[in-house]
């Protein structure tokens, strides 16, 4: 089975809009063991919408669309369909209900151009909506099938789940259970880590099923994504557990979590097992940690506090920091040192560092100062120089200074 996409929508060539949907849709396309070869954009116009359907539809099983099912003049999915499809658009009084009772609800005007959301081409079966008000619409072409969706990401994300995979697996004939897998990783390049587990990708594309997929993540690391096929969940589970511990075998150390885990939700857990509190200096990241920290769920029962001390007077003052210098290990534990003594925590992270653009302390770009205090006073401190931009080496600290944070927990015992 061969499933492409195309999204629909000017603003998305103008760049007004970034298309999240269609990596969205790639994504959950691939977790269920359904290819997709191709991915367009095109404006809104008719005769190129047209062109760009039966482009995606020609080499493929099926094509989700996503957009242009609006109530606007400019919305043309359901006409180029049509079209495709060679029938007429009619109008579904169903369909207007549900729009007419959702104004209703909310107790706005409805304009009349609202009703062309009813318009559905004639053989097209009509995908509900829980979340707004175009429908989606499953459309035969011979012995293909398109699907349109809206364009808003939440709604199609809902129908993507509720109709859309549901269907292509039913007229794909698969009876099997399709399961994937989660490591998160930090620590390695994608291209060192392909590398390690050259021995495991050889040997998985032997025996064809799971399969192994790497996804560049950012601040979350590099994710290694094994999907499993098989007759039942307990099968593919089993399948993967044997995957996973092969993976683990050539790259087991710089595996923190699995599946939803973070570096900060792992880190977390490992103070609360230590019976830990926890508190952070940031200067070069300005509470990006602490703002990662407080997002997972009940971390209050852990993190006591932080201090943001961007300013070096704020180092010294109200941290302690000896004046000087301050993108170095030195400063970075003094001011988890500090930290500690103000929040009233046992354990505590620092970072300082220089994100740029200019050098600090005679410290190049990238420089990233660690220090940590663990609950027995001792210290520990690392520098890093990481790449990229500003933004990006921030982003790169947070997940950088929690690994470092994570060996230390991991390695010396309460």
């Amino acid at each position: 089975m061969k499933c492409n996409v195309v999204a629909v929508g000017t603003e998305l060539l103008l760049g007004q809009i970034i298309d999240t949907n269609s990596s969205y849709i790639g994504e959950q396309l691939a977790a269920v063991g359904i290819a997709s070869h191709l991915q367009l954009k095109v404006g809104d116009n008719l005769e190129r919408v047209v062109e760009a359907f039966r482009l995606a539809l020609a080499d493929a099983d099926a094509i989700i669309v996503c957009g242009g099912l609006g109530p606007t003049h400019d919305d043309l999915t359901r006409d180029a369909i049509a079209n495709i499809m060679g029938v007429t658009l009619e109008h579904n009084a169903d369909v207007a209900v549900v729009i007419e009772e959702m104004f209703a609800r909310r107790q706005r005007r409805m304009s009349a151009n609202n009703l062309r959301q009813a318009l559905v081409p004639v053989g097209a079966t009509v995908i509900p909506q829980t979340r707004g008000t175009a429908p989606g619409l499953i459309c035969p072409v011979g012995h293909k099938v398109i699907y349109a969706m809206p364009g808003v990401p939440h709604e199609m994300h809902d129908m993507l789940s509720r109709a859309v995979l549901p269907d292509l697996l039913a007229r794909s004939g698969e009876k099997a259970v399709i399961a994937s897998r989660v490591l998160r990783t930090w620590g390695e390049a994608e291209s060192a880590l392909n590398e390690r587990l050259d021995p495991v990708i050889a040997e998985l594309d032997t025996v064809g099923n799971p399969t192994l997929a790497f996804l560049a993540s950012g601040w979350e690391g590099i994710k290694v994504r094994l999907t499993a096929k098989a007759s039942s969940e307990g099968e593919a589970n089993q399948l993967l557990d044997v995957w996973e511990h092969k993976v683990r075998g050539h790259v087991g150390d710089v595996v923190f979590g699995v599946d939803t885990d973070t570096m900060e939700s792992v880190v977390l857990q490992l103070l609360r097992e230590r019976g830990s509190t926890f508190a952070v200096a940031e200067s070069v990241t300005g509470g990006l940690v602490g703002g990662r920290i407080t997002n997972v769920p009940g971390s209050s029962d852990v993190f006591r506090g932080g201090v943001i001390s961007y300013a070096s007077d704020v180092k010294f003052d109200v941290l302690g920091v000896t004046p000087g210098p301050v993108v170095s290990e030195a400063a970075a534990i003094e001011m988890a040192s500090g930290v500690r003594r103000v929040v009233g925590s046992s354990v505590a992270l620092a970072l300082t560092g220089v994100a740029g653009p200019d050098e600090q302390d005679g410290k190049p770009v990238g420089t990233l100062c660690i220090g940590v205090v663990l609950e027995d006073g001792s210290t520990h401190s690392t520098t890093s120089v990481l790449p990229g931009q500003r933004d990006q080496m921030r982003q790169f600290s947070v997940i950088t200074a929690l690994s470092f944070l994570r060996s230390l927990l991991l390695k010396t015992p309460r």
